[in-house]
């Protein structure tokens, strides 16, 4: 309510500014004017004349006199505009006024939406109860590139929502055109080598390899490009291989790097890995800890951490956490259970459905 007030005193203070003049009259236009000062000097010439207080040859000498300065003053003076009625001014002053906005209240009623209630952030970020969904978004998109096809930064805003949709080959077809519209880069041919691989069923196919091995030769260090050569390398029976890949990655891999865990759990899967703590504390904490006891006390994290899970099951990364921890441990029956139990815990809540099947996915855990 306090910024409806403010725009209206703004309104009004804008609309004064304009149609003040229009109410004021021109009277002071005329108060000093030489020409009027002239016109009197010759009307009082001539009462003088008649009352017989001048001679004759005297006031013609001064009429003579004032009447060329009174041409000059004519001359000199700008010529003014017509007088308007003042009433008629101040009428069409407050007409519009009062008119303004009443023909902005006229035009906002049937057009605008003056009852919709207030929408907080949180609840626009989440997604349910938008007009708008994510869906919609992309339609959107899509038809704007329709009709700008070498938009090269709507294709490359459009691939990865479309992949992340689970429309891969429409993911692909918009990868292909983010390389065409936006040049060569070893992180597009990465992303369109793994769109090309979603699309196989997460299979490495010969053209999917083509793109990491161009990725590759364009950037030697692009991650995505070297785990998906050595998922490719696994895929193809070539386990130390990968092995080897996985390994040089890690080893020039940042500690904080979101893909970390993946790489070092898909290292376990091929028997090239040790056993890993959950969290860096752990790590820092069993430097000095004889193996045995090592192993122990992760077995133990590990218990913990599926005991609370069944208590509170609403944790997706602790799920990924605990089946990752059991694929590398070698125990693969228990990570397909705890990924049942997982998909059973968060069954109710479509997105972090989504999340966990996109999880274990990653993990190699699509059952």
């Amino acid at each position: 309510m306090t910024l409806w007030f403010v725009f209206a005193l703004m309104t009004v203070a804008a609309i004064f500014a304009v149609l003040w003049p229009l109410g004021r009259g021109s009277g002071a236009q005329d108060q000093g004017s030489e020409v009027a000062v002239y016109k009197d000097q010759l009307a009082e010439i001539e009462r003088d004349l008649a009352a017989g207080l001048i001679p004759a040859p005297e006031a013609e000498a001064a009429r003579v006199e004032i009447s060329r300065r009174l041409l000059a003053a004519a001359a000199s003076e700008p010529a003014m505009a017509p007088k308007s009625n003042l009433k008629w001014r101040r009428v069409a002053a407050a007409l519009a006024l009062a008119g303004l906005p009443l023909v902005a209240v006229a035009v906002y009623m049937p057009l605008g939406s003056p009852k919709l209630q207030d929408f907080p952030l949180a609840q626009r970020q989440r997604g349910s109860g938008m007009a708008q969904s994510l869906e919609n978004l992309v339609v959107q998109v899509e038809q704007h590139l329709e009709k700008n096809p070498t938009d090269g930064r709507g294709w490359n805003v459009l691939a990865p929502v479309l992949e992340r949709l689970g429309r891969f080959d429409d993911a692909v077809r918009a990868y292909r055109n983010s390389l065409t519209y936006n040049g060569e880069s070893a992180e597009r041919r990465s992303d369109l080598g793994e769109a090309i691989s979603a699309a196989a069923g997460g299979v490495v196919t010969a053209e999917a390899k083509t793109e990491f091995e161009r990725a590759h030769a364009l950037n030697a260090d692009d991650p995505k490009a070297n785990y998906f050569l050595g998922l490719a390398a696994e895929q193809d029976g070539r386990k130390g291989d990968a092995a080897t890949m996985w390994r040089a990655l890690l080893a020039k891999a940042p500690a904080d790097a979101p893909w970390r865990a993946l790489v070092q759990s898909s290292l376990a899967r091929v028997g090239g890995g040790t056993m890993p703590a959950l969290s860096d504390e752990t790590i820092a904490a069993s430097k000095d800890i004889a193996e045995g006891d090592r192993n122990a006390m992760v077995r133990g994290m590990v218990d913990r951490l599926a005991t609370r899970l069944k208590q509170n099951g609403d944790d997706v990364e602790g799920w990924l956490r605990l089946v990752r921890a059991y694929l590398v441990m070698g125990e693969r029956d228990k990570a397909m259970g705890a990924s049942a139990d997982a998909r059973q815990a968060v069954a109710g809540d479509a997105e972090r459905l989504r999340q966990l099947n996109e999880g274990l996915r990653t993990l190699g855990v699509d059952g």
